[in-house]
Order: C-alpha cells, then structure tokens, then sequence
C-alpha cells in the first residue's frame, strides 16, 4: 500500500547510501592512504614525544621571553638551570647533552677519519636504500590481496542489495497493480 515515487525515492535513497559506503570502503582500502595514516600516527606519536620531553613550543617561547629578559643571569645560572629542570628526567638529561655534544661537535672540523666516512656513507646510500624500498614494495603487495577481497565483498554486497530492491519494487508494483485492480471492479460493482 504504497505509493510507487515513494518506492523509487527509497530505492534512490538505498543506491545513494551504498555509493557512498563502497566510495568509503575503497577510500579505507587504498594502500596509499593505509600508509599515510599510518606515517600520520607515527608523526603524532613522535610530536606528542618530543613535546613531552622538551615541552610544546608555547612553553619554549615563554621560556625564551623570560630568558630573553635576563640574558646575564640566564648564562650564570644555566648549569642549575638545566639540573632542576633535568632532574628526574633522564631522557632529557640526555638530549640537552647530545644537543650540546652537537654543537660543539658542528664547530670542529671534520677529522680524516669522519670524512672518510662520511664518503663511505654516500657510497652505500642507494645499498642501504634498497631493503627499504623492497619492504615498502612487500607491504604494498600484502596489502593488494585484502584489499582487493574487500572490493570484490563490497561489489557482491551491492549486486545482492540491488537485486533485493529491484525484487521488492516489483513485488510492491504488482501489489500497487493489483490493488487499482480490486478498486476499479469495486466502483465498477458500485456502479451496477
């Protein structure tokens, strides 16, 4: 008993919603964007590292300001500066030094023996770069086969659903049909 625009607006409406999910569902399964969510959450987890250990930029900048004020006292105190704001927190500890051991480091020159290796680095680039790019072509292949199941499980679920509303309006159609039926014999019947 019902109206037959609204069997074809709820037919539209059940095309447009299946659209739209395998539209998603290729978008989720798309290697390239699997890997970019995940280079996504491994940036955030290092950010959100970082900021725990050497504290977010907002604080660095009211730490420069406050420094900025007292530039004397900031270089008389920095060693028990760097002991309290260090102490319990060995990471950091940590970082400060090899951030200082690099700087200090960045004003040498290079010894013979660092440039020599520095050379050997170069030379061995494209060997070092070869096994990640293999595994990052593995992980592509590995990710191909799922993907492509998934495809073919959305296809199959949107064949099915669309034969299922085909069948329901029709089925609804011949109900539509046979109703106008019953109610033309009834005025027809009413008439003689």
């Amino acid at each position: 008993m019902t109206d037959p625009d609204q069997i074809r607006a709820d037919i539209e409406v059940t095309r447009q919603n299946l659209s739209s999910d395998v539209n998603a569902l290729t978008d989720k399964a798309n290697p390239a964007n699997a890997a970019k969510r995940q280079v996504g959450k491994a940036r955030e987890a290092a950010f959100g590292v970082k900021d725990k250990v050497m504290g977010s930029a907002h604080n660095a900048t009211s730490h420069a300001s406050s420094a900025g004020s007292s530039v004397s006292d900031s270089v008389t105190g920095a060693p028990d500066a760097v002991t309290s704001r260090t102490r319990g927190n060995p990471l950091a500890a940590g970082l400060i030094a090899l951030g200082a051991g690099l700087l200090v480091g960045s004003m040498l020159p290079a010894s013979q023996k660092e440039t020599e290796a520095a050379a050997a680095v170069k030379a061995n680039a494209s060997t070092l770069a070869q096994p990640v790019t293999e595994a990052a072509k593995g992980i592509a292949e590995d990710l191909k086969a799922p993907a492509q199941e998934a495809l073919e499980s959305v296809k199959s679920t949107a064949t099915d659903a669309a034969a299922t509303v085909k069948d329901e309006g029709q089925s609804s159609a011949q109900e539509v049909k046979g109703n106008a039926m019953d109610a033309k014999d009834a005025v027809q019947g009413a008439r003689n």
